[in-house]
């Protein structure tokens, strides 16, 4: 389990990240179907999150890491509280 920031830059990097920042997302934020031009590998330090690629919606939390392929489609929604979302890159 990630614990600090720190860390997971660390543990980004050693896999070949090369951009790690932190996201906040304000609440209820929605965004549409878009892709990334680069991977992602990512930790939700705090909020909530839902992600729906195709027709399947995963319910993110609090010390949830997740992982996106670069140019899949797919969609955001932001809970409540917002988020903030630690993102490694892979550019």
């Amino acid at each position: 389990m990630v614990q600090t920031f720190e860390e997971f830059t660390a543990r980004s990097v050693e896999e070949g990240f090369d951009e790690v920042l932190v996201r906040e997302w304000q609440p209820n934020l929605s965004i549409d179907t878009h892709t990334h031009p680069f991977d992602v590998s990512a930790f939700v330090q705090r909020g909530e999150l839902v992600l729906t690629v195709g027709d399947k919606a995963i319910t993110l939390k609090a010390g949830d890491p997740f992982r996106l392929g670069r140019d899949i489609p797919h969609v955001e929604h932001y809970g409540p509280e917002g988020a903030t979302v630690w993102v490694a890159r892979a550019n």
